[in-house]
């Protein structure tokens, strides 16, 4: 039997178990997780396979001891943008403290059958619990629909009966972003969104609808896209805004975009126009001008989601919700409404002035 180096500088797989010993990698993960429905001459030689090839020796002596392989699967709904990937290295963090190894899927945009391709390959790993990071209404769908029977646990703002739930309320972030913005004395406010399908931007938009209809505030465009700068960068690059002096971008990568797009036509932020993001990326306040924005506290998220998770695997079967409320970080991208005053050479120049209603926005401050 060859050993480890023999199989290259990678560490051995599931798969390299399986060829070894001429069975399938279902077969494997079955011995691993001590499952019925597997003889026991075919078990004997895959554990012997395991011993010798070291394959993940600690957690497979744990599996065997306890049923469990102590490694959660986490599924990555759609293309990884900064809140999914900051959420999973969040994630990937407590778990590792907790003892338990992460298993990762990230699904493209035929969800239908990435979600089921995803499910079956981290089924197939072991895993004791499935944690979907950033899901889309119809991937959910369809995960419902697989009937999984693993403790699941979902990452989104809403409780949902089918699952426990852990998530940033994104309403209250978005009506931080829009009441900072009308505290400043604006009154057309245009969202630029991400895609509909997606739980998060939903909420987003209506988070941005319900603070306007509250202040009497007028809805500038509302334009739904992807999440990328190059959407942000195209609506900057051509949009007439009209009375719209503010934007709220759905994510910090949009709202650069916007920036980009509209220094190349002169329009300038926050003089002309303020702009206020969502995430609090790690580059936001290394733009110029520094983004203001919406701070979800991705390593709370993470820890919470992983309570969530081993209170499933211990048995909890109640779905419950736990929740996390984001911050507002007030940087240079936005500032007080501006008025066009003609000099008296006739040239437009501009200056600003405090809307008489001007307060701070409760709660928020700079980073």
């Amino acid at each position: 039997m060859p050993r480890p180096s023999s199989l290259g500088r990678q560490r051995p797989s599931i798969y390299d178990v399986a060829r070894l010993a001429g069975v399938s990698h279902q077969t494997v993960s079955r011995v691993i997780n001590d499952q019925p429905n597997v003889s026991r001459e075919t078990r004997t030689r895959v554990l012997r396979v395991i011993d010798e090839i070291d394959y993940a020796p600690n957690m497979t002596a744990r599996a065997l001891a306890t049923r469990r392989a102590r490694r959660i699967g986490v599924l990555i709904d759609g293309p990884v943008q900064n809140g999914p990937n900051s959420t999973l290295r969040a994630f990937e963090k407590a778990a590792r403290e907790a003892g338990y190894a992460v298993s990762a899927f990230s699904i493209g945009d035929d969800e239908a059958s990435q979600m089921d391709s995803g499910v079956v390959e981290l089924v197939t790993q072991g895993i004791d619990a499935l944690c979907v990071i950033a899901p889309r209404e119809s991937s959910l769908d369809v995960l419902r629909d697989l009937m999984t029977g693993l403790p699941t646990v979902v990452i989104k703002a809403e409780a949902d009966p089918s699952w426990h739930t852990v998530g940033v309320d994104q309403r209250l972030g978005a009506r931080l972003a829009v009441q900072h913005l009308i505290d400043l004395g604006h009154r057309t406010i245009a969202h630029l969104g991400g895609p509909i399908d997606w739980f998060d931007a939903r909420d987003r938009a209506q988070g941005w609808r319900e603070c306007l209809a509250a202040a009497g505030a007028a809805e500038g465009p509302y334009v739904v896209g992807d999440w990328t700068s190059d959407f942000g960068f195209a609506f900057g690059r051509s949009v007439e805004l009209g009375e719209t002096t503010a934007v709220f971008a759905a994510n910090d990568q949009i709202a650069l975009g916007v920036i980009h797009g509209l220094h190349g036509r002169g329009i300038r932020v926050p003089e002309d126009v303020s702009i206020v993001g969502f995430d609090d990326s790690v580059d936001a306040r290394h733009v110029l001008p520094p983004l203001t924005t919406v701070r979800q506290r991705f390593a709370s998220l993470g820890e919470l989601a992983l309570q969530q998770i081993i209170a499933a695997i211990d048995g909890e079967t109640e779905p419950r919700h736990a929740g996390i409320e984001p911050q507002l970080i007030v940087r240079e991208s936005t500032s007080m409404v501006a008025a066009d005053v003609l000099t008296a050479s006739g040239a437009s120049r501009r200056r600003w002035y405090p809307p008489t209603s001007w307060r701070p926005v409760a709660g928020s401050r700079s980073a």
